[in-house]
């Protein structure tokens, strides 16, 4: 699809890049995606370098691919993924070059309907699973935030809770990380909590 410089340029703001973020939401849901960013021309023009205008971190549930859920193209977003959409120190590091390197002004967190992460995570507090040594080393980034649910709540309900406070608690956690670095606090940088909703394809902004 011919793409005009205009199109080319990112957006200067949080806001902006938001915006775009939702109108493409909006297209995906309806199912008039512009696919944009794909043909051979535009990647030749991302071998010199890249100017994503959102830096995003989604859970890696297959079927939650941010690219597609905003309906953006090559080179339009900077993706981490994770299982949980946890933060550790890799993910901070990935996140921050996003931030410092490739100046995105936007961060989503964004989880999803139905994470089987969080999900087991809660079968760990129950005490209703055990899990291999890597993967509960995984889930220990999600359980803390967690006890603040309330106890009386249907499985479903209480799991869709769940998935919105690991949310808010992996953007607390960046948060805390931001305010002791001395070169992120001195950016104007938006953050945004989100979680998709796999029913209905949109993305849910929480904040």
């Amino acid at each position: 699809m011919p793409t005009s410089s205009a199109d080319q340029m990112p957006p200067i703001t949080g806001q902006q890049a938001l915006q775009k973020l939702i109108e493409g939401n909006q297209r995906f849901i309806s199912g008039q995606m512009l696919h944009a960013h794909q043909a051979a021309d535009w990647r030749s023009h991302l071998t010199t370098g890249q100017q994503p205008f959102a830096t995003i971190l989604a859970c890696s549930d297959s079927r939650v691919p941010p690219e597609l859920v905003f309906d953006q193209g090559f080179g339009d977003l900077f993706v981490v993924r994770v299982a949980g959409n946890i933060i550790d120190s890799d993910i901070l590091g990935s996140i921050g070059y996003g931030l410092i390197h490739l100046k995105t002004p936007l961060v989503v967190v964004m989880g999803h309907e139905g994470c089987g992460a969080v999900t087991a995570a809660l079968k760990m507090i129950d005490g209703l699973a055990h899990e291999t040594h890597y993967i509960a080393g995984l889930l220990n980034h999600i359980i803390p935030g967690l006890g603040v649910l309330p106890s009386a709540m249907e499985e479903k309900e209480r799991v869709q809770a769940a998935v919105e406070q690991n949310v808010r608690q992996s953007v607390t956690r960046l948060q805390e990380v931001w305010r002791s670095s001395e070169i992120l606090k001195e950016k104007t940088i938006e953050v945004k909590q989100a979680v998709y909703m796999l029913e209905t394809g949109m993305v849910k902004f929480l904040d």
